[in-house]
């Protein structure tokens, strides 16, 4: 039984952040020079092997947290390869015990740096059918702008990485920034309110069982 009892988000931040335009495009055109750490590379090769042996449609759930996103999303497109990549092994190893799902599906799951991770599969050509960003962190208050996805200097490479992109989070600001964000990369995007009858993430059950709201966008993104 989920135990309702989510705190809603608690912000000093009114509306989107006054320095989004200005971080936003500073990130766009700029080269992202971060080495790639050593653990990514190894988690991304080893991923990287999988997919190009594998002959079908590629799907990300990025920020898969315990992994029942992934392995929803994998009975969710049965014909699909379902990659969730987390930075948490804590979270990672939650899955087996408590979320592992079998009936239908691929999934694989691998703990690695996004900041990391996406540089190498758009290096590696990869082409996402869909990538999935379900309630990251949303660093509310107003300072941390630059570790929101769509603050962060990665975030071109979300957009080039193409795919369907949907993000979804419980701050409605988070949406309407990462919306912003895609528009000043070219990309037309809107938040819009988002229910179902079945959460597919435990943060998104806790949420709705609080009484909170989610929030998502859904673009098709071109790769570049």
């Amino acid at each position: 039984m989920t135990e309702a009892n989510s705190r809603s988000i608690t912000t000093n931040q009114q509306g989107l952040n006054e320095k989004l335009d200005e971080i936003v495009t500073k990130h766009l055109n700029a080269e992202f020079k971060k080495p790639i750490a050593a653990h990514t590379q190894q988690a991304f090769d080893q991923v990287n092997e999988k997919v190009i042996a594998f002959n079908g449609p590629i799907i990300l759930d990025s920020c898969c947290g315990v992994g029942e996103s992934t392995a929803n999303l994998a009975k969710m497109h049965p014909e699909a390869l379902v990659i969730g990549i987390d930075k948490s092994a804590h979270r990672l190893d939650k899955h087996d015990v408590e979320y592992k799902q079998t009936e239908q599906g691929q999934y694989i799951l691998a703990q690695a740096d996004l900041n990391d991770f996406w540089r190498l599969a758009y290096q590696a050509n990869w082409q996402p059918t869909h990538h999935y960003l379900l309630y990251p962190n949303p660093w509310p208050k107003a300072k941390h702008i630059q570790r929101r996805w769509h603050g962060s200097a990665v975030f071109p490479f979300i957009v080039k990485l193409g795919g369907i992109l949907e993000v979804r989070s419980n701050w409605s600001i988070y949406v309407e920034e990462f919306a912003r964000a895609l528009e000043l990369a070219g990309v037309k995007a809107s938040a819009e309110p988002y229910s179902s009858e079945q959460a597919i993430t435990p943060f998104e059950r806790k949420y709705w069982a609080s009484g909170q709201s989610s929030t998502r966008l859904i673009v098709e993104l071109s790769r570049s």
